[in-house]
């Protein structure tokens, strides 16, 4: 349903680096770049934008779909390290469905970043 989602930072060029640490491991790469505005995505298509602004993010909720349960452990280890705050470790999340496998970290600017694996392993 969605196509694409953007996102305004104050802190443009801290968050292009922890978003291209972030997403690698869930296979996103930064596909699209100019001065105050880069795309992010996987297959050539690029799905999550973020923007140079002046104006305060707005902490807002993004669940990004893993492959399987290895890619969210790496994505919430890798969040760590560049930077987010555990907001929700690795595991299961049976109250959502019996699959349901994700990670929550909060990021610099104070978005709840979340990936997300519904296959069962």
């Amino acid at each position: 349903m969605i196509d694409h989602i953007g996102l305004r930072t104050t802190q443009f060029d801290a968050l292009v680096r922890f978003y291209e640490a972030s997403l690698s491991p869930l296979g996103y790469t930064k596909l699209f770049a100019w001065d105050g505005g880069a795309g992010f995505g996987r297959d050539g298509s690029a799905a999550f934008w973020l923007h140079a602004s002046k104006a305060k993010a707005s902490g807002i909720h993004v669940a990004l779909s893993a492959t399987d349960h290895a890619a969210v452990d790496t994505f919430y280890k890798a969040a760590l390290s560049a930077g987010a705050t555990d907001n929700g470790k690795p595991g299961l999340r049976t109250d959502y469905h019996p699959n349901y496998y994700a990670a929550f970290v909060t990021g610099p600017d104070g978005n709840n970043l979340e990936a997300v694996c519904h296959v069962a392993q």
